[in-house]
């Protein structure tokens, strides 16, 4: 267990913290030492608040990984079962979901239109790799149990 929770953190540190983390940071530098002098403003506790959200969203995810799935977040290292109890009873893609928030809590903090360009990019491409890699590995995968699954639950709740 202890190194499925040290896989799951390595993973989340590599993937998800170079889409939330080191890119929007190399968008937004340039502007960064202006923008953090400013005094805090509704538009920057919101970010904050939506941030947050989708940083909970993916921390509940990544547990579900380790513990209902026994694998973690990344491709390179899937779970071995099926999970679909708690967020993912609500959607099959809710650690996209989780990511996409906090990019959006990033792109209303900075007031970034970059961000925003990006936060659509991100989106499109979690879309195409959805589609062309993840669900048809899920099916190979999981079967009549995951094909059931998406009978119940949409992509993206």
């Amino acid at each position: 267990m202890k190194l499925l929770l040290l896989r799951n953190f390595v993973f989340t540190i590599l993937q998800s913290g170079t889409v939330v983390g080191l890119i929007p940071f190399l968008i937004v530098e340039p502007k960064l030492n202006d923008m953090l002098t400013q005094q805090l403003k509704i538009s920057h506790y919101l970010g904050m608040l939506i941030f947050t959200l989708g940083f909970f969203m993916m921390l509940i995810c990544i547990r579900s990984f380790a513990i209902d799935g026994k694998g973690t977040l990344s491709p390179a290292d899937p779970t071995k079962r099926l999970v679909i109890k708690g967020l993912y009873k609500f959607s099959r893609n809710p650690m996209y979901i989780g990511v996409l928030t906090i990019l959006m809590g990033e792109t209303i903090f900075f007031k970034s239109y970059q961000l925003l360009i990006y936060l659509l990019l991100i989106f499109i491409a979690f879309n195409i790799f959805i589609i062309l890699v993840e669900e048809p590995r899920l099916r190979r995968d999981f079967g009549k149990e995951y094909l059931d699954y998406c009978k119940k639950v949409e992509r993206w709740g």
